[in-house]
């Protein structure tokens, strides 16, 4: 009950991030009934019925990692005096967000359940001139225990990953790193140090202004080269068996997909360093003020946005090698295919635009401040503009490289 109240006396952006997490929810769900729908009117290709399983298994994975994007930036799970005073404390709002994370996927599950009953004809009135009713298998009992059981996976997936991302890291209950939010320390007044590190980026000088360098460089390079190698290696041999794409895509050998996937894991490891670099860079080699505002926040945003951005790049990659050996020639996907390539690049591009929201947030303190020291509004401009392009100028030639290297064995 507590968590319906906070739910609905979200603000009005918070309930929007939930209702494209309902929708991407109610996607992904209505990819495994149609599923179910396929194996009930093919029963004699079980083999078929399991491929587009395992393939629905990437929508599902694009919108459990949305549900986990929208629980961390909900301000209703940030740790706060108030509420610790009255008995909720960080596992308890761990719980909360979990609880609140299974509603919005349940609904999305609901909707899944009534599109796909509607598509069926089980409900009055069929759309599409009944188009859908031979391939869902309109003519045999749905088993509904069946259905139910695929419609908890989503929301299940969803409420334990968000459980996890949110769970207290130290004794004392707070969560070190999450957010970038540092424990208050007791005895009410920040230390010096804090109130430093809480100034605005760039007017702080030295070290106590730029977080240490995230991690998972050396893992993620080695999952690039690995994958990109393995890539490598299943092109060179024709009597592989290939893998088939959905949506009549022609596939290639097993290998390459699963050197594309290493490759993909790869790009999510690396942008996290990828962007703290980039900050770096902007303000090596005696910087201005818009390069040394602009270096010192993409710094300490890198852990933020650096990851969403490796994983859009991955999603393009893995569009591009799919799309460019039919370049020139007619491609039509099925419209479930295009359901689930439009689910997964929505998931992406939301995740992204909702961590960089979250950044704007964070820094509204530092714009503030800066207003109040007198800075122009052409020096934020030129700072955002200035990592927005720093970003591009490295990850854009990444995700290129990759995609061609990913699309030469299907072009083969």
């Amino acid at each position: 009950m507590l968590a319906l109240r906070l739910a609905r006396g979200a603000r009005p952006q918070v309930q929007l991030c939930r209702l494209l997490v309902a929708a991407a929810s109610a996607g992904s769900g209505l990819l495994l009934l149609c599923t179910l729908g396929y194996a009930l009117a093919h029963p004699d290709a079980p083999a078929g019925s399991v491929l587009r399983l395992v393939w629905c298994a990437v929508p599902m994975a694009a919108t459990v990692y949305l549900a986990v994007a929208v629980a961390r930036t909900d301000p209703g799970t940030r740790p706060r005096s108030g509420l610790a005073a009255i008995g909720l404390g960080p596992v308890r709002l761990m719980a909360l967000s979990a609880v609140t994370t299974a509603l919005s996927t349940g609904l999305g599950s609901l909707l899944a359940l009534l599109a796909f009953l509607h598509l069926r004809g089980d409900l009055p009135g069929v759309p599409f001139d009944g188009a859908a009713a031979g391939f869902l298998a309109a003519d045999v009992p749905l088993p509904l225990p069946a259905a139910l059981t695929l419609l908890t996976l989503v929301p299940l997936a969803a409420s334990a990953a968000s459980a996890l991302a949110l769970r207290p890291k130290d004794a004392g209950g707070h969560r070190a790193g999450h957010r970038g939010e540092a424990p208050a320390r007791p005895g009410g007044d920040d230390a010096p140090e804090d109130r430093a590190a809480a100034l605005p980026d760039g007017v702080v000088s030295g070290s106590a202004a730029a977080g240490p360098a995230p991690g998972g460089l050396p893992w993620g390079v080695a999952a690039i080269a690995a994958g990109l190698a393995v890539e490598a290696h299943a092109s060179g041999s024709g009597g592989a068996p290939r893998f088939p794409l959905p949506g009549g895509v022609a596939g290639g050998p097993a290998g390459v997909l699963l050197g594309w996937a290493l490759t993909a894991l790869g790009l999510a490891l690396v942008g996290p360093a990828l962007a703290y670099l980039c900050g770096r860079l902007l303000e090596a080699a005696r910087p201005g003020a818009v390069r040394l505002l602009a270096g010192r926040g993409l710094q300490r945003e890198a852990a933020r946005i650096g990851r969403p951005l490796g994983v859009v790049c991955a999603v393009a990659s893995g569009a591009y090698a799919m799309t460019a050996p039919y370049v020139g020639a007619r491609l039509s996907f099925g419209p479930l295919t295009t359901l689930g390539a439009l689910l997964v690049a929505g998931c992406a591009l939301t995740t992204l635009v909702t961590a960089a929201i979250e950044a704007r947030q964070a820094r509204a303190e530092t714009v503030a401040a800066l207003v109040r020291l007198g800075a122009p509004a052409t020096l934020l401009r030129g700072a955002a503009f200035l990592r927005a392009g720093a970003l591009a100028l490295v990850f854009v030639p990444l995700t290129w490289m990759v995609a061609e290297l990913a699309a030469m064995p299907l072009r083969g």
